[in-house]
Protein backbone atom coordinates (compact mmCIF):
# COMPACT_ATOMS: atom_id res chain seq x y z
CA UNK A 1 0.00 0.00 0.00
CA UNK A 2 1.73 3.59 -0.77
CA UNK A 3 2.77 5.67 1.97
CA UNK A 4 2.47 9.58 2.50
CA UNK A 5 5.51 11.05 1.50
CA UNK A 6 6.49 14.14 3.90
CA UNK A 7 9.43 16.47 3.23
CA UNK A 8 9.97 18.95 6.07
CA UNK A 9 11.30 22.44 6.25
CA UNK A 10 14.67 21.64 7.11
CA UNK A 11 14.99 19.44 3.82
CA UNK A 12 12.95 21.36 1.14
CA UNK A 13 15.36 24.73 2.37
CA UNK A 14 18.78 22.81 3.52
CA UNK A 15 21.06 21.71 1.41
CA UNK A 16 20.70 19.95 -1.78
CA UNK A 17 22.62 17.43 -3.69
CA UNK A 18 24.98 19.30 -6.29
CA UNK A 19 23.92 18.06 -9.89
CA UNK A 20 26.79 20.25 -12.32
CA UNK A 21 25.46 23.33 -14.62
CA UNK A 22 22.24 23.10 -16.61
CA UNK A 23 22.59 21.81 -20.22
CA UNK A 24 22.21 24.27 -22.19
CA UNK A 25 22.83 27.08 -20.39
CA UNK A 26 24.26 29.98 -23.15
CA UNK A 27 24.48 32.75 -19.86
CA UNK A 28 25.89 32.88 -16.94
CA UNK A 29 26.91 29.70 -15.09
CA UNK A 30 23.77 28.41 -13.71
CA UNK A 31 24.71 25.67 -11.25
CA UNK A 32 21.73 23.31 -10.02
CA UNK A 33 21.12 20.98 -6.91
CA UNK A 34 18.25 18.96 -6.55
CA UNK A 35 16.33 16.38 -4.12
CA UNK A 36 14.30 13.73 -5.77
CA UNK A 37 11.43 12.48 -3.99
CA UNK A 38 9.91 7.72 -5.30
CA UNK A 39 6.26 8.88 -5.88
CA UNK A 40 5.74 5.52 -7.19
CA UNK A 41 4.85 6.63 -10.50
CA UNK A 42 6.58 7.71 -13.72
CA UNK A 43 6.32 11.50 -12.65
CA UNK A 44 9.96 13.15 -11.64
CA UNK A 45 9.04 14.97 -8.36
CA UNK A 46 11.23 17.29 -6.28
CA UNK A 47 13.48 20.21 -5.21
CA UNK A 48 15.72 22.08 -7.45
CA UNK A 49 17.29 25.19 -7.06
CA UNK A 50 19.51 27.01 -10.03
CA UNK A 51 22.24 29.58 -9.27
CA UNK A 52 21.59 32.77 -11.83
CA UNK A 53 22.05 32.02 -15.50
CA UNK A 54 20.43 31.12 -18.65
CA UNK A 55 19.20 28.89 -21.12
CA UNK A 56 16.48 27.81 -24.18
CA UNK A 57 13.61 26.09 -23.73
CA UNK A 58 12.86 24.67 -27.31
CA UNK A 59 8.98 22.28 -27.52
CA UNK A 60 9.27 20.96 -24.48
CA UNK A 61 8.60 17.07 -24.63
CA UNK A 62 6.28 16.98 -21.18
CA UNK A 63 4.70 19.04 -18.16
CA UNK A 64 6.01 20.44 -15.66
CA UNK A 65 4.23 22.11 -12.67
CA UNK A 66 6.33 24.15 -9.95
CA UNK A 67 6.11 25.95 -6.86
CA UNK A 68 8.86 28.64 -6.62
CA UNK A 69 10.09 28.88 -3.17
CA UNK A 70 12.56 31.28 -3.25
CA UNK A 71 14.62 33.46 -5.82
CA UNK A 72 13.55 35.32 -9.12
CA UNK A 73 13.46 34.43 -12.78
CA UNK A 74 12.36 35.82 -16.12
CA UNK A 75 10.59 33.36 -18.05
CA UNK A 76 10.26 34.66 -22.01
CA UNK A 77 7.53 32.89 -24.32
CA UNK A 78 8.40 32.34 -27.72
CA UNK A 79 5.10 32.31 -28.97
CA UNK A 80 4.34 35.61 -27.64
CA UNK A 81 7.57 37.02 -26.59
CA UNK A 82 5.52 37.89 -23.06
CA UNK A 83 7.90 37.98 -20.27
CA UNK A 84 6.71 37.06 -16.94
CA UNK A 85 8.51 37.64 -13.62
CA UNK A 86 8.50 34.77 -10.98
CA UNK A 87 9.16 34.98 -7.30
CA UNK A 88 8.35 33.09 -4.26
CA UNK A 89 5.23 31.74 -3.73
CA UNK A 90 4.01 31.59 -7.87
CA UNK A 91 2.68 28.58 -9.16
CA UNK A 92 3.69 27.79 -12.32
CA UNK A 93 2.81 25.35 -15.25
CA UNK A 94 4.62 24.48 -18.64
CA UNK A 95 2.69 22.70 -20.94
CA UNK A 96 4.09 20.14 -23.67
CA UNK A 97 5.28 22.09 -26.68
CA UNK A 98 6.66 25.15 -25.17
CA UNK A 99 8.92 27.09 -26.50
CA UNK A 100 10.89 30.14 -24.39
CA UNK A 101 13.69 30.87 -22.27
CA UNK A 102 14.22 30.52 -18.79
CA UNK A 103 16.77 33.60 -17.17
CA UNK A 104 17.31 32.92 -13.27
CA UNK A 105 18.34 36.22 -11.91
CA UNK A 106 18.11 35.27 -8.07
CA UNK A 107 19.51 32.00 -7.43
CA UNK A 108 15.94 29.62 -7.37
CA UNK A 109 14.74 27.42 -5.64
CA UNK A 110 11.23 25.45 -6.64
CA UNK A 111 9.49 22.29 -5.63
CA UNK A 112 8.37 20.37 -9.00
CA UNK A 113 6.53 17.59 -10.34
CA UNK A 114 6.98 16.86 -13.82
CA UNK A 115 5.00 14.28 -16.09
Amino acid sequence: MPSLIHLDSATVTGELTPAGQRPGADSGDPQLATTTVDGGTEAQIGIWECQPGGWPVVDRPNTETCYIISGAATLTDDDTGKKTEIKAGDYLTLPPGWSGRWDVTETLRKAYTIF
